[in-house]
């Protein structure tokens, strides 16, 4: 389906093929991954749905041990991958976002280009739409992140700083299987939460305060995100309707998200509690985003974006607010679009 997807667009378009260079996308067309550093990865597919991967001659024997089922291109660093592939080619499809200049040169004097366009968009829609098996490993990579936050709260105690929690919550959930945080862990103490995009550092946890965590794993290559601020102790009387704002916020955006709903739409329910609360301007950012092989991918939750939910999606719902001086509190899920409404993929108590 992913091929026939392209090669339709390719015709559409009247291109030759697609040259596709990020490797989380090559992934997601050929199950290969690899960080190929400063050296070309790319996947080049034809008109006719065959596929080319060409790769440094280092990972040949990695790329045929993988699901990938096309012709493999290896070179060696003294050689040129493109002139291994003699090809003429009149238009290709890139991806815009992701091509640098001296690529496309390269691409130029090797394949005689004479025109390009934009693959970008297909990917994003295919991306998009996750499969039973993609939501499976995001599913686990949530379970996983509830597991995080469990740790994290256990570790709470007067004094301990926020590098030792973070430090903590790394260490042990190795030992359920996970290598990798799908971003840097975030908690954050008190007052020292109002900062959205805060960095852990010696700031000592005291008594009667919040503590927000922020953090996600990777399993399977996909990724979870996940927010829960926690009472240490009793917050004033302030934070505490900060925190009780944010909560109806995010349970009634949530509640909203169904197939065929737009996504604005949801945004603005959460953005219009917070607003009549008072504190619409400590609201900096969008609601949410798209999940899966990035933590921050297509499409944005935000006050902008006039498409619809449809079934499959997975997005974040996140509303914050953040008072200097005060306190910042910000509550996250990771939600599925179900056929019929929506099924919350992170479930750690708020």
């Amino acid at each position: 389906m992913k091929l026939q997807q392209v090669t339709e667009e390719l015709k559409s378009q009247h291109a030759d093929a697609a040259w596709i260079t990020t490797p989380l996308n090559i992934f997601y067309f050929t199950g290969y991954l690899s960080d190929p550093h400063e050296r070309l990865l790319a996947l080049l597919i034809k008109e006719n749905g065959e596929q080319v991967l060409f790769c440094p001659q280092l990972e040949v024997e990695e790329v045929k041990a993988s699901p990938f089922e096309g012709e493999i291109i290896g070179y060696l660093d003294t050689e040129n991958a493109l002139d291994k592939y003699p090809l003429a080619i009149n238009k290709i499809l890139v991806e815009a976002a992701h091509l640098t200049l001296q690529r496309q040169r390269e691409l130029i004097a090797a394949f005689n280009v004479q025109s390009f366009g934009d693959i970008d968009h297909i990917i994003k829609s295919l991306r998009n739409v996750k499969s039973e098996s993609e939501i499976a490993k995001i599913r686990r990579a949530c379970e996983l992140a509830d597991k995080c936050i469990e740790i994290g709260v256990n570790f709470l105690k007067e004094g301990v700083t926020e590098r030792q929690v973070v430090n903590h919550i790394e260490y042990e959930i190795k030992a359920y299987g996970v290598n990798e945080m799908s971003f840097d862990t975030m908690v954050l103490f008190g007052d020292h939460a109002a900062s959205p995009h805060g960095v852990p550092g010696d700031r000592q946890l005291q008594n009667d305060e919040f503590v927000l965590f922020d953090l996600g794993v990777i399993y399977e290559n996909y990724c979870s995100d996940m927010t829960r601020t926690v009472q240490f102790g009793q917050p004033s009387a302030e934070a505490q309707a900060i925190y009780d704002t944010v909560l109806k916020a995010e349970q009634e955006a949530i509640a909203a998200i169904k197939p065929g709903v737009t996504i604005k739409d949801v945004d603005a329910i959460a953005r219009n509690i917070i607003s009549d609360a008072g504190y619409g301007d400590y609201f900096p950012h969008r609601l949410g985003h798209g999940l899966g092989l990035e933590e921050h991918e297509y499409q944005d939750v935000s006050s902008t974006n006039t498409n619809k939910f449809v079934p499959g999606m997975v997005v974040t719902v996140e509303p914050g607010i953040y008072v200097p001086g005060v306190a910042g509190v910000r509550i996250e899920d990771d939600i599925l679009v179900t056929e019929n409404g929506n099924e919350s993929l992170t479930g750690y108590q708020k």
